[in-house]
């Protein structure tokens, strides 16, 4: 009997001790989200440097912030470049009220459960209730609404990953130059009337930036005044462009041979216009979205 009790008593110790450490097992696998900005007081929820890639450069020189008393009332498409290559918004609506932006960003997929307008740090340390949750789209993606304090300026935005349940740092900057030109309270361009063209041909200097950065267009550009329109020969460093699109409408080629070459009208001088470019370069037909700048200090007639 006295053999049999030891025994018995050994296992229910055994047992017991087993319970015990499943009960306060600490996997990091096994902790939520929103508990594990409170793990210790490291806060372990904030990705260190060796797990992150590097950070692009967003901010360009000459950048300076467009705030929302600069802009009209009402909603645009507007391009977000991102720090994370891991962080990509394929979509965004800006909002513009009384001054104040909000922008709805639509990302590539589902990788993120929250966001946070500060850095990841911040963000680990702030209350739950301050962090911007997604709505899921249609298709499945995720789409956060966070407030815009100003344009081409760098915004730090902390995102929670919920594969990896830490926050990351990611800068966004909200491209003012990707808005339409009459988006703006004043007009930020130069235009015929200021300039006082007539009617008949010019060159003037245009610059082209966007997309990979390898492609550009033949500097000075054929400028055509008619009537008080302002049209523009575009020649492209290739030919494997077959259709530009400025403010929705979209212009073909007018000679393809050597050179894809488009005339397109200009809405202003001195502010990069918005244009998109499609190349079929690619395995498939991939429209890139550009920027123009003619600089009416190079107006020279022919």
């Amino acid at each position: 009997m006295k053999k049999t009790s030891f025994f018995g008593l050994l296992a229910f110790c055994t047992l017991s001790m087993m319970l015990c450490s499943c009960g306060t097992s600490t996997d990091s696998s096994e902790i939520s989200g929103s508990d594990s900005t409170t793990q210790t007081t490291d806060h372990p929820a904030v990705a260190s440097p060796d797990e992150t890639a590097e950070p692009q450069n967003v901010l360009e020189d000459g950048m300076t912030a467009v705030y929302g008393t600069d802009l009209k009332d009402g909603t645009y498409s507007v391009q977000v470049d991102s720090s994370s290559s891991m962080f990509c918004v394929t979509e965004c609506e800006l909002t513009v009220k009384d001054g104040e932006m909000v922008a709805a960003m639509k990302m590539s997929g589902t990788g993120y459960l929250y966001v946070y307008m500060g850095t990841a740090q911040a963000a680990a340390e702030a209350d739950a209730n301050s962090y911007l949750s997604f709505v899921e789209n249609e298709d499945g993606t995720h789409t956060f609404t966070v407030p815009v304090a100003s344009l081409d300026t760098g915004i730090d935005c902390a995102a929670f990953s919920k594969k990896k349940e830490k926050w990351y740092d990611r800068t966004l900057v909200f491209r003012a130059d990707s808005l339409p030109a009459d988006a703006f309270v004043k007009d930020q361009s130069t235009s015929i009337e200021d300039l006082a063209l007539q009617d008949g041909t010019y060159l003037v200097d245009v610059t082209l930036e966007g997309g990979s950065g390898k492609a550009s267009v033949h500097s000075p550009a054929k400028l055509t005044v008619e009537n008080g329109t302002a049209t523009a020969e575009i020649i492209w460093s290739s030919s494997n462009y077959d259709y530009m699109k400025i403010d929705g409408v979209q212009y073909d080629p007018v000679n393809m041979e050597k050179n894809s070459v488009f005339e397109i009208p200009i809405s202003g001088f001195d502010y990069k216009m918005p244009v998109s470019a499609d190349t079929t370069v690619m395995s498939t037909p991939h429209e890139i979205e550009y920027t123009l700048y003619f600089d009416s200090a190079t107006i020279e007639k022919q």
